[in-house]
């Protein structure tokens, strides 16, 4: 695997798929009684934005650059910020948590934390940025077969499951809309989330097609394009698709992917969207 999460740590996606987590954890965290959160590709989990790899792309600037210093956001906008600027104390951004981090942070002393990432270097690196947190499982195993070993745990019902591939391989699409719709049949009261990107919208519009049509319960897709979803050859938006939508994230989402659309979109056409997907052909 060639790819490394590092060129894009804090891009738009990365915000709109963080927000994302971090509202589908405040939601799981209504009810009292502990859950789960298993992340299948974790990445290193901490990332230096004034580092070479992300200072190459330079695609934080237009992502978590852009927001950084905003006071007035949604809530859930604003917690993450806070989580993003306790690691930056000087008031300059420089460190960028990724999800495990993120999710860490979120979560309370009764729930637990699984990631998952094969890869050896960026495991280590995993591992030493997890050193110490309590109720955080690292696994370095494949996230594709992890889901069907380690889902659902025995001791606790409820959770959310993360799908997050790289999205290398041509057929990754089809293999989320495969572990999505498995995992549902293993684990049907767990909450599901697996991000996309949107390059051009036919593969995208399959994926929905698939898991509508397999029944699966609440579906509800976030979408925050930059640029006009028209051309296959670059990164236009960002995608998640939830399965088990907790109650009232739509509303959430709602209001912190339009407020994200506001201050991220480069095209005034790049559209976005909280809403179930069309089944439709």
């Amino acid at each position: 695997m060639n790819y490394k999460h590092s060129f894009h740590a804090g891009n738009f996606a990365d915000v709109h798929k963080h927000v994302t987590l971090l509202a589908l954890i405040e939601s799981l965290q209504r009810k009292d009684n502990p859950f789960l959160v298993m992340e299948t590709h974790a990445g290193a989990g901490m990332y230096d934005l004034r580092g070479a790899d992300a200072s190459r792309t330079g695609e934080w600037q237009d992502g978590i650059g852009k927001i950084f210093a905003e006071a007035k956001a949604p809530g859930v906008v604003r917690a993450y910020l806070a989580r993003v600027r306790s690691l930056n104390p000087g008031g300059v951004v420089r460190m960028y948590p990724g999800s495990p981090v993120l999710a860490a942070g979120a979560l309370r002393p009764q729930d637990r934390l699984i990631l998952c990432e094969l890869e050896p270097d960026t495991h280590a690196a995993l591992r030493q940025t997890m050193k110490g947190r309590e109720g955080v499982a690292i696994h370095q195993r494949d996230g594709w077969e992890a889901l069907g070993g380690l889902l659902p745990a025995r001791d606790l019902k409820r959770g959310l499951a993360l799908i997050d591939p790289p999205f290398e391989a041509g057929n990754e699409i089809e293999r989320v809309a495969e572990a999505l719709i498995a995992t549902h049949k293993r684990w049907p009261q767990g909450v599901l989330a697996a991000w996309y990107p949107i390059k051009d919208r036919p593969l995208i519009d399959r994926l929905h097609r698939k898991l509508q049509r397999a029944n699966l319960p609440d579906l509800l897709v976030s979408e925050l394009c930059i640029h006009p979803p028209a051309t296959g050859t670059r990164l236009n938006g960002s995608g998640m698709v939830i399965v088990n939508t907790p109650w009232k994230l739509d509303e959430t989402l709602t209001e912190a992917t339009a407020w994200l659309h506001d201050h991220l979109a480069q095209e005034k056409d790049a559209p976005w969207r909280v809403e179930m997907p069309d089944a439709s052909p």
